[in-house]
């Protein structure tokens, strides 16, 4: 995948393809609040738990930690 700005929709359906949309966000949500190395990253990053897009700084350090989809 591209690393560019992904909606967080965009970004859970292709970590997770074959489930509904609110599935899909749940498990990206659980995925990054787990993973405390990550989290931390896109806290200082500036990222909040409210925005509805990653930016492509974002989009590369969540493809770093759990890989590309």
């Amino acid at each position: 995948m591209q690393i560019r700005p992904y909606t967080k929709k965009e970004l859970a359906l292709a970590y997770a393809p074959n489930v509904s949309m609110s599935a899909a966000l749940n498990r990206l949500s659980m995925w990054l609040r787990t993973n405390q190395e990550l989290w931390d990253a896109l806290i200082r990053s500036g990222y909040r738990p409210t925005q509805r897009y990653f930016t492509s700084y974002q989009v590369r350090l969540i493809f770093e930690y759990l890989g590309e989809p």
